[in-house]
């Protein structure tokens, strides 16, 4: 449940989610991040629950996070559920409380592109890309859909260079980047369809 030790001014890399169950997409989403940004460490943070997914099928806490523990085998990446202690779900309030708490480490929020077709409806979404830079990195079917989501159209004055994007960590929010590397097609989705079946 505790944040894991970072020394001042590291470049952390902030990857949160359900991971129900969490997969080989999930950790290449994780490795492109830490590489192609610099990262000192890359967090994986594991929710809650996600509040604009149904929690019909959702494992325990406890399950997923071992899983992701199991998954997320590299000495820069760490696993922590601590979204439990604060007491909330949304990425907003996350980061509010990360910012306050740990004021000397360079965060970035890392996302797969999947997700951005709904960041618009997550809770106080302008305050997560105005708070910290963002690193979106591409997954399977997201590519084009990517760019013509709302977040990228009413930021796109702040998007950085994909060849730049060595650059995230120490950039002012608001400040975003697209990370191009190899694609995974897994999704936690089939996953569980495969696992009913």
């Amino acid at each position: 449940m505790r944040l894991p030790y970072a020394a001042d001014g590291n470049r952390i890399g902030l990857f949160g989610g359900s991971f129900n169950p969490p997969h080989p997409g999930h950790f290449m989403v994780a490795e492109t991040a830490l590489r192609r940004l610099a990262l000192d460490q890359i967090w994986w943070l594991v929710t809650p629950g996600n509040p604009l997914k149904s929690h019909r099928e959702l494992a325990s806490l406890e399950e997923r996070v071992s899983a992701v523990e199991a998954l997320a085998q590299h000495p820069r990446m760490k696993v922590t559920a601590f979204e439990k202690v604060l007491g909330t779900s949304y990425t907003a309030s996350t980061l509010h409380s990360l910012l306050r708490i740990r004021p000397n480490l360079n965060f970035v929020w890392v996302m797969g592109a999947d997700n951005l077709s709904n960041f618009h409806h997550w809770q106080n979404w302008q305050s997560i890309i105005e708070g910290v830079p963002l690193a979106i990195v591409d997954r399977p079917k997201a590519t084009l859909s990517s760019l013509s989501a709302r977040v990228c159209q009413r930021y796109a004055f702040a998007q950085l260079k994909e060849k730049s994007a060595r650059q995230l960590p120490k950039r002012k929010a608001p400040c975003w980047t697209i990370l191009r590397g190899p694609l995974d097609e897994t999704s936690s989705t089939l996953l569980r369809k495969r696992g009913h079946a």
